[in-house]
């Protein structure tokens, strides 16, 4: 038997320098292998380059052993030669049996598993000391972007039978290190308190225990160190210059110094815009679309958004690779800038393919009727863009992403890839709440937003409060015909305990099914159309006022009404959540139509508008007017009069007691309602960056009667508000002070409102 040394293929020269080592090449009748537990034999006889009948010399087989080497299951690896069989000799290298992590509270064990398996350590595979070595690595820099600097990471490696090892991270993680002082040097035109306060990191506060803003991490003090920039250039310091960063850390690893080096430079003023390149829109329109002017200090907000704008205007007429630059001619003596705005339209290119990918269950005919973007047509950006949108506002997905590669071989073609990555639309939840007026409010519902994959939704929910009981069904189609007029359907029973709540002695139970239909005029405006019946029994007991008996006695303690109703909603905010820009509109009007013992009408108005002050800071006006009243001599059904008070309406009033009164002095309502409220909103303290809480500084305004208007009757609050969107639901919260004092007026200074699914 012959042994071929496993040197001769480490250092291959070794095989030439020395002919007494050399193999004499032979003929390979067999192949055998040993020393294997795991892998089969079939696995190994794969890799090999050689197999039976090929003519074996000292070339093959190095190559043979590098090619065993190289599929990374083996640590050694020889061959032999037993007369005309060529013998594989190898070292399985050992499995990893099992992953350990001991000592973690930072981070979830099953997201550190994921992770380390994208590197390529996981139980099963093959042990490989670099993996180990990565994931080492990996965690140590996980801890470092939490601020733990003083965390160590040492590793054991178990040996155990049958050629398998267990592998343990040890983790001594320490105390997170903090931000005790963040310096900015060469500031002069701003305080460095004020330059500090735009950064998202910062010292220890308040509320940086709950927001970790007082943790170091390189990528966020990047985005702080931009945002310092954005700062000043946008009032006019064209040449400013962050000189030096310096992150320092004291020995013990628990605080951290920053400190920022900046030159200032001087402050510009816009000289002179001009307009240059292929022009293929009116030089005027470009101009319109400039929003920085001559005379203006620079502002590189208003520079970027200009050619956005101007790129975007090239894009809706299908130049989707505009590009637009605007160079700057700088004099220095005078601290002007002038501006050329150099226009490259690129070539004119139109959507050949509409591509929609990842929805299993949602038909593709759902997401198709979204686009605005049609196949053929130019390319447009505020199509595309508004396509996206829409899709994502349909709620059945958690995902949607949009891409407009160009076609290949191509210059005017893209195609608009859609994907999206679904989420279960049905559901059955229970749910609890609370509202400091209308007490414990629980709730179930089951529905289906998207049954069959069609888009339609189905539902059916429980509603049951202290003041107010629901029961309901309810189907819509939002596409009912092809253009989006959506048409849906209601069952429902209500049942209003007003004598519980201290409101007036009186209860009504109201079942109604209705049609409503729902017509796009505009991409934020809507028309909705409804028309019902309700049947609504009263019931008064021994000390109700005669406002009620009277009502009771003249209509029936039991009424059918056939309604009609119209509805406009403008929704032009920026976001349903956290708005800071943009306006809502919203009228609605419901009459009592003959064929029903009840004649009447009811209509509302809201206008909401947000105004932004700053980045962090916007002005909120809202006003809301309604009145009602009923035809031929006959009121307002007393059970549709508006009230006013409450969380939502007139903050520091208590739930629905801002209304003229019944003989025992309790809120009956009243047919005219005028509310006004302002609110200064701002982030939370120490959350300037988390839009999931706000707080607001407000007055409101308001008042309801059965007369005309009358100024002097208003009530007016003042105070502070928060708003919580919370995992357990959203939370609004009130200290109001009232500002007006009638004797009958029912005051409650701090309200709140809370409640989710669960």
């Amino acid at each position: 038997m012959v042994l071929i040394p496993r040197s001769w293929f480490i250092l291959p020269a070794a095989i030439y320098a020395s002919a007494a080592l050399a193999l004499d090449p032979f003929v390979i009748k067999d192949i055998r292998v040993e020393g294997i537990q795991r892998t089969e034999a079939g696995t190994v006889f794969s890799y090999l380059p050689v197999k039976v009948g090929d003519t074996m010399n000292d070339e093959k087989a190095a190559q043979a052993i590098r090619a065993l080497f190289a599929t990374g299951f083996f640590r050694d690896v020889t061959l032999e030669v037993d007369g005309a069989t060529l013998v594989v000799v190898v070292q399985e290298r050992p499995s990893i049996a099992q992953i350990e992590f001991t000592g973690v509270k930072e981070f979830d064990k099953d997201a550190l598993l994921k992770g380390i398996r994208q590197i390529g350590l996981a139980e099963g595979r093959i042990f490989d000391k670099s993996a180990v070595d990565r994931a080492e690595q990996e965690l140590k820099r996980q801890y470092l972007s939490r601020g733990k600097y003083a965390a160590e990471v040492n590793t054991t490696i178990t040996p155990l039978e049958r050629n398998r090892v267990s592998v343990n991270f040890g983790v001594v993680e320490g105390e997170s290190s903090k931000i005790r002082q963040i310096s900015i040097i060469g500031a002069k035109a701003f305080s460095e308190k004020q330059l500090a306060s735009l950064f998202y990191l910062r010292e220890p506060g308040l509320m940086t225990w709950f927001s970790k803003q007082d943790q170091y991490s390189r990528q966020k003090l990047s985005a702080d160190l931009e945002t310092l920039r954005s700062f000043y250039q946008d009032r006019g310091y064209l040449e400013f210059n962050i000189d030096s960063t310096q992150v320092s850390i004291t020995p013990d690893k628990k605080d951290i110094y920053i400190t920022v080096g900046i030159t200032e430079g001087e402050k510009y003023t816009v000289s002179d815009i001009k307009v240059g390149g292929q022009l293929l829109i009116p030089e005027e329109e470009v101009r319109k679309l400039i929003t920085i002017k001559p005379g203006e200090v620079f502002s590189r907000v208003k520079l970027t958004e200009s050619t956005k704008k101007i790129s975007d205007r090239l894009g809706n007429d299908g130049y989707a690779f505009a590009n637009v630059n605007a160079a700057p001619e700088l004099n220095k003596e005078k601290k002007e800038a002038a501006f050329t705005f150099f226009i490259d339209p690129g070539r004119r290119v139109y959507v050949r393919r509409i591509n929609v990918a990842g929805n299993s269950r949602t038909r593709d005919e759902v997401i198709r009727r979204e686009m605005r973007q049609v196949e053929g047509g130019w390319y447009s950006v505020d199509k595309i863009t508004l396509s996206r949108q829409r899709v994502d506002k349909l709620g059945y997905f958690n995902e949607v992403t949009l891409e407009t590669p160009a076609v290949q071989g191509t210059t005017d073609q893209v195609d608009v890839n859609i994907t999206v990555v679904e989420k279960p639309t049905g559901s059955v939840l229970f749910g609890a709440g609370f509202g400091s007026g209308s007490g414990v409010v629980l709730s179930g519902s089951i529905s289906q937003n998207n049954i069959f994959g069609s888009g339609k939704h189905v539902s059916a929910g429980i509603n049951s409060g202290k003041i107010n009981t629901l029961y309901s069904l309810s189907y819509t189609d939002p596409y009912f015909t092809v253009d989006g007029v959506s048409v849906g359907y209601d069952v429902y029973h209500r049942t209003i305990d007003a004598a519980s709540s201290g409101l007036g002695l009186y209860e009504t139970k109201t079942t109604g099914l209705g049609a409503r239909f729902g017509v796009p005029v505009t991409e934020i405006d809507t028309i909705n159309y409804g028309l019902g019946i309700e049947n609504t029994s009263i019931t008064t007991f021994a000390g109700s006022p005669l406002y009620y008996t009277d009502y009771v006695n003249t209509f029936g303690s039991s009424n059918r009404s056939l309604v009609a109703s119209i509805g406009w909603a403008r929704d032009g905010r920026d976001s349903l959540i956290y708005p800071t820009q943009g306006s809502l509109h919203r009228a609605f009007t419901e009459v009592g139509l003959p064929g029903g013992t009840l004649r009447f009408h009811r209509s509302s108005y809201q206008y909401q508008r947000y105004f932004p002050l700053t980045r962090d800071y916007t002005l909120m006006l809202n006003g809301e007017i309604g009145i009602g009243g009923g035809f031929g001599g006959k009121p307002l059904p007393f059970y549709k009069n508006f009230f006013a008070g409450g969380v939502n309406s007139l903050r520091g009033y208590k739930l629905n007691t801002v209304a003229p009164r019944d003989g025992n002095g309790d809120p009956r309502g009243g047919n005219r309602k005028l509310l006004g409220n302002a609110e200064f909103l701002f982030p939370f303290p120490g959350l300037t960056n988390d839009r999931s809480a706000r707080m607001s500084a407000f007055v409101d305004a308001g008042m309801v009667t059965d007369a005309k208007y009358e100024f002097k009757e208003l009530r007016y609050s003042t105070g502070i508000s928060v708003t919580w969107v919370s995992p357990f639901g959203p939370l609004k919260i009130s200290a109001a002070i009232p500002l007006t004092n009638k004797p009958e007026d029912r005051k409650q200074p701090f309200q709140f409102t809370f409640g989710g699914t669960f």
